[in-house]
């Protein structure tokens, strides 16, 4: 009898085990899933800031139509020219950031597969 006893244990061990390992698979998946997730969100915000960048040489480009008005146009073009130069740093800063976000993820996902 105990030796039935003991095998039904090693059965019901055995089958926690494998429900173990399929959480642990899900949970690996679900990892990949939030990893590729933030790639996404960080290639969004390089395209982000690319439009950025377009709307700043955009904005050049009227403050320099602007400068044929040689009053109060010459004024506000400066300030837009200027205006659009902080935005192209700013978006240079964004895609910066969005490469560091990509590395970060792919390495997260490098630390994870090590790890599964």
């Amino acid at each position: 009898m105990n030796g039935i006893l003991k095998v039904i244990d090693g059965i019901i061990a055995a089958i926690n085990g494998i429900i173990n390992a399929i959480e642990g698979i899900i949970n690996s998946i679900n990892g990949i899933i939030n990893a590729i997730k933030g790639i996404i969100n960080e290639i969004n915000g390089i395209v982000n800031a690319i439009n950025g960048i377009i709307n700043a040489i955009n904005c050049i480009f009227n403050a320099t139509n602007e400068l044929v008005n040689p009053t109060n146009g010459i004024f506000n073009s400066i300030n837009r020219i200027i205006d659009s130069i902080n935005g192209i740093v700013k978006a240079r800063n964004d895609i910066n950031n969005s490469i560091y976000g990509i590395v970060n993820v792919i390495c997260g996902l490098n630390i994870f597969s090590k790890n599964t």
